[in-house]
């Protein structure tokens, strides 16, 4: 069983890597920005929710998942 879990924690942080720098060189431009996320602006506060965002980025990693299992 170490061995699998090795991999896995391997697979894992390449993937945590690869999205952390495409989130830093800004490529997905678009991604909280969708039509549909909640942003709430008053005088010196700002309550922003992307419940559009969240339910895409769920539906792929569903996705994904469900293409990667047995």
């Amino acid at each position: 069983m170490g061995p699998e879990i090795g991999k896995m924690l391997m697979i894992v942080g390449g993937v945590l890597l690869a999205v952390g720098a495409a989130l830093a060189l800004n490529l997905f431009p678009w991604l909280g920005r969708l039509p549909g996320d909640i942003v709430w602006r008053k005088e010196n506060f700002t309550f922003y929710f992307p419940i559009v965002t969240s339910l895409i980025v769920s539906a792929v990693l569903t996705l994904v998942l469900l293409f990667f299992r047995k």
